[in-house]
């Protein structure tokens, strides 16, 4: 089992930055890949960023130049350095953990995070 934390969500004004974190713990050897995605109100979860064991990293177009994914392999803790924020990026972020980018990109990870709310006010 892997238990995934997250923190550092809460309540900022547009144009403003929060960083998350997303620490990881348990049997952790096969958390190669990272991700984050977020669910808004009345909304579908959906897919924001990745990261794998070697750093290499994918977004959301609509996250793309605001948003920075990275990892700490040794804290076994993943980041998202988000800036420029803007009330649409609302909602409660999850990060998960699987063994391919596939199963994150089809939001089919090994394991959740029970989520952090991110609310931007215009």
């Amino acid at each position: 089992q892997v238990q995934l934390v997250e923190s550092g969500g809460g309540l900022v004004q547009a144009g403003d930055s929060l960083r998350l974190s997303c620490a990881a713990s348990g049997r952790t050897a096969g958390t190669y890949v990272r991700g984050w995605f977020r669910q808004a109100p009345g909304k579908e979860r959906e897919f924001v960023a990745y990261i794998n064991w070697s750093g290499d990293t994918d977004y959301t177009d609509s996250v793309k130049g605001r948003f920075t994914i990275s990892r700490d392999n040794a804290k076994n803790t993943v980041y998202l350095q988000m800036n420029s924020l803007k009330p649409e990026d609302t909602g409660v972020y999850y990060c998960a953990t699987g063994t391919t980018a596939g199963a994150i990109l089809t939001a089919s990870p090994n394991y959740w995070g029970q989520g952090t709310q991110v609310t931007v006010s215009s």
